[in-house]
């Protein structure tokens, strides 16, 4: 029996939340599993991802295979720098200092992100503002009318 580590569905409709289950990989999405070891919750800000880290690791020692996208949690988590530097044989100490620069490198990302998240919300802002200032404008002050100049007789060629 191959294991896979993948999520499961749960949550009410269009409020979408996952289990972290180990389950048989000819099984249902949400159908039989063996075992659940974790949780993630991505309509929450920040989403949440909570996993039970002994019972990953003896999955993953027992040869189940995570999906991409349970993959892509782990190494959100640190869980997957843990995991190689683990299977690679690296001591503890190395281990922990490790993923203290994972964890620094993590705060790092997400004061940018915030950043970044600031600054569209004030450009929004601004671009709201000056698209209300903008509409008024032309409606308070017409816009002159263009300048026709008039024609004369004599410069105008006879007719047919």
């Amino acid at each position: 029996m191959a294991v896979r580590l993948r999520l499961r569905r749960i949550g009410k409709k269009k409020m979408p939340m996952y289990q972290i289950v180990a389950a048989d990989s000819r099984a249902a999405r949400n159908g039989k599993f063996l075992e659940v070891i974790g949780r993630y919750e991505p309509r929450q800000d920040p989403m949440i991802i909570a996993t039970n880290e002994t019972r990953v690791f003896h999955w993953l020692k027992n040869g189940a295979l995570p999906t991409d996208t349970v993959r892509s949690l782990f190494q959100r988590n640190g869980l997957w720098v843990k995991w190689t530097l683990t299977k690679q044989g690296a001591d503890p100490a190395k281990i922990a200092s490790e993923l203290e620069k994972f964890q620094a490198a993590q705060a790092e990302k997400r004061r940018h992100d915030e950043e970044r998240r600031a600054r569209r919300h004030a450009s929004r802002k601004k671009v709201k503002k000056g698209e209300g200032a903008a509409e008024a404008a032309p409606a308070a002050a017409p816009a002159p009318a263009p300048a026709v100049a008039p024609a004369s007789s004599g410069d105008a060629p006879a007719g047919t």
